[in-house]
């Protein structure tokens, strides 16, 4: 009987991601038609057909041109991401568990958290020069910002009644936030990093059109500069399967670390 269980199961999880698939393929031919369409109204240069920039992105994928690029991107993100995500879950459950905790973090959420993150580039470049430091330092301050957030209010949100049967069985504050606050919050945090990472591609585009040669937005700007138009669409092509791959760990993570939602 249990096996017989495990069979539908894992045929119902293959059923989802063959129709999360399906549903990605029509939306991707759904973009391309448009776009087909487009660039045979305008017929202009500046817009080639799909195909010509799609070529051109595995021309540049071949040589290893975007690779590079999309490597030196893709490590500044990562590296914001190591360095501010386990600090902002951490002050954000405590701050959503805790009333003066709370009562100290919340005016700075409340002053910061509403200002475009980009407006504190100039600032940043000036303090901190207009090398990848002052980058690094804009992308962490947008997923901070946005962990931060979901974490303090979804801790918040923890039912005191499943909190208050945990502490009756002899659980302490320790087991109590890893055992069921953590959890509880965790849901809200993965869609926290989708904003927030998704916030920090479309941020780290602009930052790296400031003195960098080696990332994906210098890559566009030169290519627009050369006008090189499909150079410039291999790479937001480039750019576009970054966000994608991106979502789609963070979806994978979901999946195996929530198995314990309902899932409809």
């Amino acid at each position: 009987m249990s096996e017989r269980r495990k069979g539908s199961r894992a045929s119902l999880r293959r059923a989802i991601a063959a129709s999360r698939v399906l549903r990605g393929l029509a939306a991707l031919a759904v973009v391309l038609a448009a776009w087909a369409l487009a660039a045979l109204l305008i017929a202009k240069p500046f817009l080639p057909a799909p195909g010509v920039a799609f070529a051109r992105f595995l021309e540049r994928l071949g040589d290893g041109v975007l690779l590079a690029h999309l490597g030196a991107s893709a490590r500044r993100i990562g590296l914001s991401l190591l360095v501010t995500a386990f600090p902002a879950v951490a002050l954000g459950l405590a701050a959503g568990r805790s009333r003066k905790l709370d009562a100290f973090v919340s005016p700075f959420v409340y002053l910061l958290h509403p200002l475009p993150k980009v407006a504190f580039l100039p600032v940043i470049m000036l303090l901190f020069g207009l090398g990848d430091l002052a980058k690094d330092i804009l992308i962490g301050l947008i997923i901070f910002g946005q962990i931060l957030v979901a974490a303090r209010d979804a801790a918040r949100a923890v039912e005191p009644g499943l909190i208050d049967s945990v502490r009756s069985l002899g659980a302490g504050r320790l087991d109590v936030i890893r055992h069921v606050v953590f959890p509880s919050c965790l849901p809200a945090l993965l869609t926290a990093l989708r904003v927030g990472l998704g916030t920090a591609i479309a941020i780290l585009f602009l930052a790296e059109t400031f003195a960098t040669e080696t990332v994906l937005g210098h890559f566009v700007m030169d290519a627009w500069a050369r006008v090189d138009y499909p150079d410039m669409y291999a790479a937001i092509i480039a750019l576009s399967a970054f966000g994608l791959a991106v979502y789609a760990a963070i979806d994978l993570a979901e999946a195996r670390l929530c198995r314990w939602r309902k899932r409809d």
